[in-house]
């Protein structure tokens, strides 16, 4: 993996930094290749329990680099074109559905600017916190183009179609109050990485089984029949009662200690 992003992991927590704060995080070629790499690092190591996904330098992301337009070594029709198996995203599609696919929580914490791909790298994560101070802006139309970076997904269940239309139509400016009055965001905060380091913490300490079983019900659930979503319940509690981390969880509950849960 490049330089363009950044992994640490502590207490079962990965701190992954887009890391070109001399760009305001702008996403060139080489961030997008990063940033799926970064995932898949963190998919292959199952003693990350939560990710906080954040930018260097007071900004999160300033969306596109224009260089990428100009890009010669890239057939873009391909790439719009081809999934990164066994993904169904594509190139450009990954640097933000990649933080969707993965099985733990994963917790953003926005300041600065949030513009355009900034804004739907963000919404592949689970919980979004951002500054009072944060600007956000579906900025594609800008430069002429839709967005194009799994919003599709990841926004279809949080915003009403016509505010998505409007956003994405002016490619305005605006402030994290009206982003969570939208649902575009969880929660406007004093501190946003230490709101986003505090809920990883406290995902990390409970049973992996449990926390990555919620996330897969409420990403696959929604969408579904009500016979397919409770079938999907039942298959889900199945895999998990009765496991040594549920059976851990009761023991610890009773004894009052700290569960000692296994990866």
């Amino acid at each position: 993996m490049n330089d363009r992003v950044t992994i640490s992991i502590k207490d079962h927590v990965a701190d992954v930094v887009l890391n070109r704060a001399d760009k305001l995080n702008a996403l060139d070629l080489q961030m997008f290749y990063a940033l799926a790499e970064a995932a898949d690092e963190i998919a292959g190591d199952n003693s990350v329990r939560a990710v906080v996904l954040r930018g260097a330098g007071g900004n999160f992301s300033a969306g596109i680099d224009i260089s990428v337009f100009g890009e010669k070594d890239l057939d873009f029709a391909a790439a719009l074109d081809t999934p990164l198996l066994p993904s169904p995203a594509n190139l450009f599609q990954r640097a933000a559905y990649a933080w969707r696919e993965l099985r733990v929580p994963v917790i953003c914490a926005l300041e600065g600017v949030v513009f355009g791909g900034g804004v739907q790298i963000a919404l592949g994560a689970d919980v979004r916190f951002a500054s009072a101070d944060a600007k956000l802006s579906i900025m594609e139309s800008k430069w002429g183009l839709i967005p194009d970076m799994s919003l599709s997904v990841t926004l279809r269940d949080l915003v009403p179609p016509d505010r998505v239309k409007e956003l994405a139509w002016t490619a305005r400016i605006f402030d994290s109050a009206e982003a969570q009055s939208l649902g575009l965001i969880t929660a406007v905060v004093e501190d946003p990485l230490a709101a986003s380091f505090e809920l990883a913490a406290e995902c990390a300490a409970r049973s992996p089984d449990a926390i990555r079983g919620i996330k897969a019900l409420v990403n696959q659930a929604w969408p579904l029949s009500d016979a397919d979503a409770l079938a999907l319940e039942a298959r889900l509690q199945s895999g998990i009662m009765g496991g040594a981390n549920q059976i851990e969880a009761v023991q610890a509950n009773l004894a009052k200690r700290k569960p000692q849960f296994k990866d």
